[in-house]
């Protein structure tokens, strides 16, 4: 998952890549994204290191390599619906459909399968790193394994945004802060609308 800085820094490496065939300068980069230290950028590429997209090299004045995402196109980025806002706290009426679009990079998402993004209302997912006002991607599913992050549909008029545990007879939804509780469901109650892949967040 990648912030929006993150996510704007790696589109500028990528598309530097893709028309110039080298890398950006830290010079380069942080006149890009407008950073007045280049201790900025070096935490933005530890970031992205960390995630396994880049890999830093030593002594080297152009000193990058992407590793996931070399062989991305130009276009490298895909509209997919914007369904709403979607609640990491209490549970809020069903989401319905929307004609609105969301620009999102293709490294979040796979072509062959069909994605939506909501907005993050609460704060019961902030120790899983989804904050409000967060823009999630998710993936399409009805079936989902133990311990993903999922959308949720109860009783056909709530949806919430919760980590998923299956039991022998019933179906947990799981919050990732301890002033939430977990809510256990029969699992006719409960259907899988989809899985987190990615998220976009706004500053």
């Amino acid at each position: 998952m990648l912030t929006l800085k993150q996510k704007k820094l790696l589109d500028y490496i990528v598309q530097y890549c893709n028309s110039n065939k080298i890398y950006p300068t830290f010079d380069e980069m942080r006149s890009y994204l407008n950073i007045k230290s280049k201790s900025g950028i070096h935490k933005l590429l530890s970031s992205l290191e960390d995630k396994g997209i880049i890999e830093r090299l030593p002594h080297k004045a152009r000193a990058l390599k992407l590793k996931k995402v070399i062989n991305l196109p130009k276009s490298d980025e895909r509209s997919i619906p914007f369904l709403g806002r979607i609640a990491a706290g209490n549970p809020i009426e069903a989401i319905t459909g929307s004609f609105e679009q969301i620009s999102v990079p293709n490294y979040l998402i796979n072509g062959k399968d069909e994605h939506f993004t909501l907005e993050v209302t609460g704060d019961s997912m902030i120790e899983d790193g989804i904050n409000d006002g967060d823009i999630v991607v998710i993936k399409k599913s009805n079936v989902a394994n133990s311990g993903d992050i999922i959308v949720a549909l109860v009783d056909d008029n709530e949806v919430t945004l919760k980590r998923f545990r299956s039991y022998k007879n019933s179906i947990a939804l799981e919050p990732a802060n301890k002033n939430y509780k977990t809510r256990i469901f029969g699992e006719d109650r409960v259907k899988v609308q989809g899985k987190l892949v990615g998220l976009i967040r706004k500053f």
